[in-house]
């Protein structure tokens, strides 16, 4: 059964009839769709050929006033004793049925998840049609695993998949997963927009070696944003031959071969950097002094993530080349103590976000240099700091401009900790996942903070359903994480 067409394609069999829509079974067992409008006995309805079509009493031309005065029935056309009318001239107004209204649809289809939108782009062409417009997919990055990107045929050989639907949503970037240097050349070959309209790319858990980035790089012009993550197969000297100074932000996580030099060749070759997220556990301090003067001012955004060998020195090394960063992260850092956050809050002032989350060493004291010189820090992240207290809470409730704190796992705040962030009316996220001695009387008191609108209460002991009862009574706008 053919679905509902344009441009002369044969319609279906089940006709628009009283705004109900009959959508023939998908083949992949998606079942049958229907839009309905008006009242539900139309939805129980069986299709059937529709009637006649006759114009809306509005466009109906009036009858003439002799007409009436010789005493015509106007809603029959049968003369009372006076001359009949002459028939309307001219074919009724038409209007496209409800569901391939495209101005319908462009508003509808804004509802619809990206998962359901795809499932929606099979159902007829018009629809397609709508989908298929980039203003509806901006923001998403389709994910490609590498046997998705070929089809056998029937003699055995494989075919490279067609990309031109990607291509017509006008994505700018896209995830490969585990991928060759060879399928890598394929996606450049065979999609349309690789050369110059793909702006970032993510490559995970690849084989891509050295060569094979720097081809990736050399033909695609336009990729300004990289993600390598749990490619093991390139080295240093890769980077040193295939990174570009166009290239704003990068993320290596997972890649056994990148140690100090790897962060040479960035500092060297990335000028313009604007964001870097490194994940490697042989970085050590004498590579964060490689950043040069001019990263001092395009770097805004530090993630360094699980870098074990990474100590207050270079915790040094970063606010004295990094001077302009809004972002960092020291997650995972375990030989930072709260001399190094010290460093970073009397030296990175303009930061709206740090991360200390896993940082063993990190007591009570890094909060107070925190809340004394950070004025502007929007988000903090102390998930797993086992130091942290009540006390440090107490630091924190001076802090004005927070608007995210995470305790993760804070295993030693209880609830005198949390009167004290009953004063900051500026917080909108508060995750006190798995705090292990909260009560529901300490939780409770919460709800004196009304703006609040994220809670997250995961794994938390206190956390009862009356609680949550109670939560959604006096936090109706708070969304109430279990």
């Amino acid at each position: 059964m053919s679905s509902p067409g344009v441009n002369g394609d044969p319609k279906p069999p089940c006709l628009p009839r009283n705004g109900l829509v009959k959508l023939p079974g998908q083949p992949n067992g998606l079942g049958a769709a229907s839009i309905t409008k008006g009242t539900p006995a139309a939805k129980n309805r069986p299709c059937q050929p529709p009637p006649p079509t006759l114009p809306p009493p509005s466009l109906a031309a009036p009858p003439p006033r002799a007409a009436l005065a010789g005493g015509l029935c106007p809603q029959a056309g049968l003369p009372l004793g006076g001359p009949a009318l002459a028939p309307v001239s001219g074919p009724p107004a038409e209007r496209p049925p409800l569901a391939t209204d495209e101005k319908i649809l462009n508003g509808l289809f804004w509802y619809f998840s990206a998962c359901e939108k795809c499932v929606l782009a099979q159902v007829c062409k018009a629809w397609r049609r709508v989908l298929y417009q980039p203003k509806f997919w901006a923001g998403l990055t389709p994910v490609l695993h590498a046997k998705e990107l070929y089809t056998v045929l029937p003699g055995g050989e494989k075919e490279f998949v067609n990309l031109q639907g990607f291509a017509a949503r006008g994505f700018e970037g896209f995830c490969l997963v585990g991928v060759s240097d060879l399928d890598i050349c394929e996606f450049i070959d065979n999609y349309a927009l690789s050369k110059k309209g793909v702006k970032a790319m993510s490559l995970k858990r690849s084989t891509i070696t050295d060569a094979g980035l720097e081809v990736m790089l050399e033909q695609m012009q336009g990729v300004v944003r990289l993600e390598l993550s749990g490619c093991n197969d390139f080295t240093e000297a890769g980077l040193w031959s295939s990174l570009s100074a166009r290239i704003t932000s990068l993320s290596v996580s997972d890649c056994i071969n990148v140690a100090d030099d790897a962060i040479a060749a960035i500092s060297q070759l990335l000028p313009n950097l604007a964001e870097l997220s490194l994940q490697a556990y042989h970085v050590t301090d004498t590579a964060l002094a490689y950043f040069t003067a001019r990263q001092g001012h395009s770097t805004h955004t530090l993630r360094l993530l699980s870098c074990w060998e990474i100590t207050n020195h270079g915790v040094v090394n970063v606010v004295h080349s990094l001077p302009n960063l809004t972002a960092l992260s020291l997650s995972g850092c375990s030989k930072v103590t709260d001399d190094g956050v010290e460093l970073v809050a009397e030296n990175l002032r303009k930061l709206r976000s740090l991360d200390l989350s896993w940082c063993p060493r990190i007591t009570d004291m890094a909060l107070e240099y925190v809340a004394c010189d950070l004025h502007r820090l929007e988000e903090l992240v102390l998930d797993r700091c086992v130091r942290i207290t009540d006390t440090g809470l107490s630091y924190l409730s001076t802090m004005s401009s927070l608007r995210s704190l995470y305790l993760r796992w804070c295993c030693q705040v209880q609830d005198f900790g949390l009167k004290h962030l009953l004063a900051m009316r500026s917080l909108r996220l508060l995750s006190l996942a798995g705090c292990p001695l909260l009560t529901a009387t300490g939780l409770s008191g919460l709800v004196q903070l009304q703006d609040l609108e994220e809670l997250e209460l995961t794994n938390c002991p206190g956390a009862t359903p009356e609680l949550f009862k109670y939560f959604s009574q006096h936090l109706p706008r708070c969304l109430v994480v279990e």
